[in-house]
């Protein structure tokens, strides 16, 4: 039998592997890479290396009270969850959790979804629609992007951290229904959003306001704006960057959270969080909210006072410019033992790749010399 001819285009590899050669040819490729850690500290390739590349924020991952969760929940209740959440995924430490992240966030209700990810998905894609507005910064992580796109809202992309930007894109809208969502921590830049005067003009034009609070571990405050009269204000959180679990969660008034349980697709056709890591990031939180949290806050904002004086995130970035310059840069700091990533177009605009420090409470001083050593020797350091 004489093989069927191709159709002209139709050869997916073909296209798989230009598509993939444009990509190389342009500095930009990426491989996954295994990264054998137990905290900072691990091998890579073979080689011992010191990790400044995970958002482990406060050293929560292999904090001993976590792990123990996480296996009393693995013996008691296996290792996932077997269904979504409204068939038979819920277990008692999901409503543990969401009754913690109501505490300790200050609202009503919190839902809990398998990822960040998804609960920025969840959120927007649910709360949207042709009726509603979206107000988002032009920095805002894919996550909240991919939602937008999602909720098939009108989008208009404010300037970054422009408040007044923002304002008169809602004062120029005749949508019924309006909603600003900002990261509270933007996670390329390491800068914060001005969240007291977002909220202020959301409440001024009857706008909802959506803060993504995966990288804001030590700020910023969020101010008087949970009781601020006229605004809906939901919050995102990530389970898995300084709580060193995963997951995440949507906290906020009892409505629109209802409707999420009801809306939302990420929710409703996902399998639940499995219970070990609901269990893990648990414990997690009240660590983070007890005094051993506050320490490990402190000796964070001291590692940042090192670094970078006055700054109050745990993201530092160091423009170098060229992707090929970020390769060489990331590759001279892994020949010192030091693993910072590379961060290339796509993830931020052409022209500002960068090294992307991300510091941890579980860095000791001695890592912090090498780190600064390391960034001397490649003439970054500030």
């Amino acid at each position: 039998m004489i093989a069927p001819a191709r159709a002209a285009g139709g050869d997916f590899e073909a296209w798989a592997a230009r598509e993939a050669e444009a990509i190389r040819a342009a500095d930009r490729w990426r491989e996954v890479r295994t990264f054998d850690a137990r905290g900072p500290v691990g091998t890579l390739g073979g080689r011992e290396v010191i990790s400044f590349a995970s958002n482990d924020y406060l050293g929560l991952s292999f904090h001993p009270a976590v792990i123990a969760a996480a296996k009393a929940a693995l013996d008691r209740w296996g290792a996932g969850a077997t269904a979504s959440r409204l068939i038979v995924g819920s277990r008692p430490v999901h409503a543990e959790l969401e009754a913690e992240l109501c505490d300790w966030k200050q609202t009503d209700r919190a839902l809990v979804f398998s990822t960040g990810y998804a609960a920025n998905l969840g959120a927007l894609s649910c709360l949207g629609g042709p009726d509603c507005l979206i107000v988002s910064d032009e920095l805002n992580h894919a996550s909240i992007i991919d939602g937008c796109r999602l909720s098939r809202s009108p989008v208009a992309v404010a300037r970054h951290n422009d408040v007044e930007h923002m304002e008169a894109l809602l004062a120029e809208s005749a949508a019924p229904r309006k909603l600003v969502v900002v990261d509270a921590v933007f996670s390329m830049d390491g800068d914060e959003a001005p969240l007291a005067a977002l909220g202020q003009s959301c409440a001024r034009h009857g706008a909802g306001l959506v803060i993504d609070e995966a990288h804001a571990v030590l700020g910023p405050p969020l101010g008087d704006l949970a009781g601020l009269e006229g605004l809906t204000l939901l919050r995102v959180v990530t389970l898995s960057k300084a709580l060193g679990a995963v997951g995440g969660a949507v906290c906020g008034p009892a409505p629109p959270i209802d409707l999420l349980v009801n809306r939302a697709r990420p929710f409703i056709f996902s399998t639940g969080l499995a219970p070990p890591d609901a269990a893990a990031a648990l414990a997690a939180i009240r660590i983070a909210r007890g005094p051993d949290g506050a320490a490990r806050a402190a000796r964070l904002a001291g590692h940042l006072d090192r670094l970078r004086p006055g700054h109050r995130t745990p993201i530092l970035p160091f423009i170098v410019g060229s992707e090929r310059r970020a390769l060489e840069a990331a590759e001279g700091l892994l020949a010192e033992g030091l693993l910072v990533p590379p961060i290339r177009p796509p993830t931020v605009p052409p022209g500002s790749s960068r090294l992307r420090v991300a510091l941890s409470a579980a860095h000791t001083e001695d890592m912090l010399d090498r780190l600064l050593a390391g960034l001397a020797k490649l003439g970054l350091r500030r």
